[in-house]
């Protein structure tokens, strides 16, 4: 392997040793097999491909002070697989499955891991498709399952520091009703144009209003949105939101830490009020919002007056990121240590 800076890693993909794959056919899963190949050998005629047969999942693997490997709250991700598989109609792929084939993705690329210390870590990407063919709207018989990995560095390059975010009104990720509180790739496609929109303002993500009226705040591209005021921590609740598990968490070790959690449709007009923002995912955890660019209103938003994330946010931020390396005690049995 090539020696890797591995303070200086992008979010991006890098090749690894090997991927772990499963197949889905006659009504019935195969057993994980690995494979040193990058690439996949796919029906012309796949639904994954036609007709938006695809769901994924973001997670990490972190490598703490003691040489543990840690996984954090791996049953909410095989969870919400689930939940998109049955939301557009795929074979649903069983817990027990899930985290074998993610054990042995780590496992098989154990040198990949980051050490403690250099702020990166390990990516697991989880991905479900319908490789069945099928011509006209219908699920596929077959299925494939694949899990791969690669070290990552922050997603967003200011990491732990103030970002700006551009409101968007042009374009929606996803409606009511849609498939927004599912993670399918078809939500990610939509936001591209917002996505490109916000970089060329010099925003590192958009943020997205509700589908309807374009009034209530919905999410930041690919991560959730929470703001904190009169020790109250706030996120919005919205059909077209995605449920983050890094959204989750934040929000019982902000009830640990002595907030108020209330989780309600937020008005952009209420911006002004908010003492601090951030958005938070998994890529991220929390990335603090130190500005944020109403295009269409010609107004700005500012937070982080000093130029530094929040009290709360870094509290908040410290904590999790402290479960997830072993540095904090897991009182809620989040973390699977897998060697």
């Amino acid at each position: 392997m090539n020696n890797i800076d591995w303070g200086n890693l992008p979010f991006g993909y890098q090749k690894t040793l090997k991927n772990v794959r499963c197949y889905f056919k006659n009504g019935e899963w195969s057993q994980p097999e690995l494979s040193e190949s990058e690439h996949l050998n796919v029906h012309i005629a796949a639904t994954g491909l036609h007709y938006g047969q695809q769901a994924f999942e973001g997670m990490k693997a972190y490598r703490g002070k003691d040489g543990d490997v840690r996984l954090f709250r791996w049953d909410e991700n095989a969870k919400r697989l689930q939940k998109s598989a049955k939301g557009i109609y795929m074979q649903e792929v069983p817990s027990d499955l899930f985290i074998e084939a993610v054990k042995l993705a780590v496992k098989e690329n154990i040198e990949f891991l980051p050490p403690y210390g250099t702020g990166a870590s390990l990516y697991i990407r989880p991905l479900l498709f319908g490789s069945g063919a099928e011509v006209g709207v219908k699920p596929a018989k077959e299925y494939t399952f694949i899990v791969f990995v690669s070290p990552v560095g922050p997603y967003f390059k200011e990491g732990f520091n103030p970002v700006k975010i551009a409101v968007v009104r042009d374009s929606d990720r996803a409606a009511p009703l849609g498939t927004g509180a599912i993670k399918v790739g078809g939500n990610y496609a939509a936001s591209l144009r917002g996505v490109m929109q916000a970089h060329d303002h010099g925003c590192g993500s958009p943020m997205y209003l509700d589908a309807k009226e374009k009034r209530y705040i919905d999410e930041i591209g690919a991560a959730n949105f929470f703001g904190i005021k009169n020790n109250t921590y706030i996120t919005p609740s919205s059909s077209s939101v995605l449920p983050s598990i890094t959204n989750k968490s934040l929000q019982v070790l902000a009830k640990d830490l002595g907030l108020t959690v209330d989780v309600r449709p937020v008005d952009i007009a209420e911006l002004d009020s908010f003492e601090e923002v951030g958005a938070c995912g998994t890529a991220a955890i929390i990335a603090p919002i130190g500005e944020i660019l109403d295009l269409d209103n010609d107004r700005k938003y500012n937070f982080c007056p000093e130029g530094k994330a929040g009290a709360w946010s870094t509290k908040l931020y410290n904590k999790l990121l402290g479960i997830q390396y072993g540095d904090e005690p897991d009182t809620h049995g989040w973390i699977t240590v897998i060697g």
